[in-house]
């Protein structure tokens, strides 16, 4: 059987060349605060990939995206060993954008900071008067960089998002940010509408994209995951404070309240985690986890 090495990894993700297309492959490793944590947690790669999955299903009528299947089956040997089935998804190879597609539609985190500040959200004037927590008028589109391990992205605007596709792809710049820019507003309001049906609310996500070999632009990476998302509980949802949440916004503020954990968190919080993961999940795809 042939062994296969990644040729990039992430703080979870880890990729794999077949030549024609890739394996990605969603580890258990969970970052916070652009720090890779000391643990584990169980499970939680599949509910990556599998989350990802059904989101990329459901959203192909907005966009094409990079996922040919999650089917062991369709991929190599090494892949359809217990350590790789259920967490691995076979590829398109793309051309990716180097830009993080941000769409927040409630107010909180570092949006709501900024709000207190100056009445903006990344620099975008908000209305007077809103509460932690609520719902936004319109989505807004708020892009970053994507830095390397260890570093932080940074908030850019519409204008420097234009400028940084322009300089990689000449004459394509403003074409390829007003693509990003629509069709993560739409894919935000296709996707919040759903989960809101189904009891969850989506606070805030981001999207990847990248460009086929004829320039097309093609939905990529993972999608409206616990990891790249903010789930919140629609039973209970009030303004004016902070919200419970089904994502990893439990483990950073664990991580807050704990300065002096060294990135390690203790069995209940990994326990408590994976379950909030789970529940997200199973809300969501109607199904529990594979």
């Amino acid at each position: 059987m042939k062994e296969y090495r990644p040729v990039k990894e992430g703080k979870v993700r880890e990729i794999y060349d077949l030549g024609d297309s890739l394996i990605m492959t969603a580890t258990d490793r969970i970052s916070a605060f652009d720090v890779i944590l000391q643990n584990d947690v169980t499970d939680k790669g599949k509910i990556l990939t599998q989350m990802s999955a059904f989101w990329f299903r459901y959203t192909a009528d907005i966009l094409p995206n990079h996922m040919i299947s999650t089917d062991p089956k369709d991929m190599p040997e090494y892949f359809q060993t217990p350590a790789f089935a259920g967490r691995s998804m076979l590829c398109r190879k793309l051309t990716m954008l180097p830009i993080e597609c941000i769409v927040r539609g409630y107010i909180t985190g570092s949006g709501w900071k900024s709000y207190q500040e100056n009445g903006t959200v990344c620099g975008i004037a908000m209305p007077a008067g809103l509460k932690e927590c609520e719902k936004l008028p319109e989505p807004v589109f708020t892009p970053s960089t994507k830095a390397e391990i260890g570093t932080h992205d940074e908030n850019i605007n519409f204008a420097q998002c234009t400028e940084i596709l322009e300089k990689l792809h000449p004459g394509k710049g403003e074409e390829y940010a007003s693509a990003i820019r629509s069709n993560t507003i739409a894919l935000y309001k296709k996707c919040a509408d759903y989960a809101l049906a189904h009891g969850i609310i989506i606070a805030d996500t981001k999207f990847e994209f990248g460009l086929d070999e004829k320039g097309n632009v093609i939905l990529a990476d993972e999608m409206l995951t616990p990891d790249s998302s903010r789930f919140w509980p629609l039973a209970g949802y009030e303004p004016g404070h902070g919200q419970p949440s089904f994502d990893k916004q439990f483990v950073r503020d664990w991580l807050t309240s704990h300065p002096d954990s060294g990135y390690r968190l203790p069995q209940d919080v990994i326990d408590k985690t994976i379950a909030k993961y789970r529940e997200a999940y199973t809300m969501l795809t109607g199904k529990e986890l594979d």
